[in-house]
């Protein structure tokens, strides 16, 4: 059964929750020792990370939407959300949720959006989000903007899962999930228009190799505008550019049935 979904709006003129803000100090890219690790990576605005609640472990406690916030640590919007006990939690906020709508988490409740609850207890063909691999460690799957995931099959105390790269994947059905796709769907169409956009986000420029010298790329060095001069394209500490596997085995490996097919 697939959940039905709207365009999300977002609450006007609401500051963020004062007791879920944490200061984020920038790195710049660089480790402990002073050195950069990660290039590219300098500048842009001052961000305030809003702690987000992934676990949702108020278990059969409803909670209203007092407001759906822009988050400017990640794609998707945030939904505020205040329980009985009048605690409020940051929660990512589903394709469709409206303020004043009520949620649930339980191993067992009504298929509604932004409800969660176990795999197991999920009918075939539901759009999921915030998707948990071990039971109790919270949501670590599918919580970027427009991503869903969908159950395909039960088989036994497994749920196989149809991810938005194609991948089928094996996770336990002791596991939560919340209903729902993820909010900000048109993320993906949006376009840096000039480079300025880049740099209050954060992102230093990239240079060319072939614009280097022969100490700092491999593609370096040459009279004029020449090219890489090898066979295939390299990274700058001489290891192949494309085409070479990077991803790292990992213990959940074993549960992938089927990779994701390029696109």
């Amino acid at each position: 059964m697939a959940v039905q979904t709207q365009k999300i709006k977002l609450t006007k003129n609401k500051k963020p929750e004062k007791g879920l803000l944490l200061r984020w100090r920038k790195t710049g890219g660089r480790a402990q020792n002073g050195r950069i690790t990660t290039r590219h990576i300098g500048g842009g605005y001052r961000k305030i990370y809003r702690i987000v609640d992934f676990g949702q472990k108020n278990l059969d406690m409803p909670g209203k939407v007092i407001a759906i916030e822009y988050d400017p640590n990640r794609t998707a919007y945030l939904a505020l959300i205040e329980y009985e006990n009048k605690e409020k939690k940051y929660i990512i906020a589903p394709q469709g949720l409206k303020e004043g709508e009520t949620i649930i988490t339980s191993e067992k409740t009504p298929i509604s959006l932004g409800n969660r609850l176990l795999l197991k207890n999920i009918p075939e063909g539901t759009l999921i989000h915030n998707i948990e691999i071990m039971s109790g460690q919270g949501g670590k799957m599918v919580r970027s903007a427009g991503s869903n995931a969908v159950i395909i099959a039960h088989e036994g105390n497994i749920c196989n899962l149809k991810m938005s790269s194609s991948e089928i994947r094996r996770v336990p059905g002791d596991c939560f999930a919340s209903v729902g796709a993820v909010s900000n769907a048109d993320y993906r169409f949006k376009r840096w228009i000039k480079a300025g956009i880049s740099r209050k986000k954060g992102i230093r420029p990239r240079v060319r190799g072939t614009a280097m010298n022969p100490c700092d790329h491999p593609h370096g060095g040459g009279e004029g505008r020449t090219g890489i001069g090898m066979k295939h394209p390299k990274t700058p500490w001489g290891k192949p550019a494309f085409g070479v596997k990077t991803r790292r085995r990992t213990t959940t490996d074993k549960y992938i049935l089927q990779i994701r097919k390029k696109k």
